[in-house]
């Protein structure tokens, strides 16, 4: 049974940073390619940012490029989103993904989310 466990998340003041995890079980980690996404209240779910198999191709929404920065380790199954200048706007619950295939929308395994809230 794959699972993908986000953490991470919390209050913080703009202009501060934040760092989430996903740990992932059940699947051949370095196999997945590994995505964060978005909801806002309101709002439908968006791609936040990719990254390949093997670390070496990642891909990032306009909104957060030179902002956010996805990395993992296939040795610890685990992705990484390091968030800097966090903006009110930035406000959502963030889940992990995992699909066998690099793309921004349609991924197979979800996790469950955590809470990201910045205050202005």
């Amino acid at each position: 049974q794959v699972q993908l466990v986000e953490s991470g998340g919390g209050l913080v003041q703009a202009g501060g940073s934040l760092r989430l995890s996903c740990v992932a079980s059940g699947l051949t980690f370095r196999s997945f390619v590994m995505g964060w996404f978005r909801q806002a209240p309101g709002k439908e779910r968006e791609f936040v940012a990719a990254i390949s198999w093997s670390g070496g191709r990642t891909y990032y929404a306009d909104s957060v490029q030179g902002r956010f920065t996805i990395s993992r380790d296939n040795a610890k199954n685990t992705v990484y989103l390091q968030m800097n200048s966090l903006k009110p706007e930035d406000t959502a619950v963030y889940y992990c993904a995992a699909d066998r295939k690099v793309n921004m929308a349609n991924y197979a395994y979800w996790g469950r989310g955590t809470q990201v809230t910045v205050s202005s």
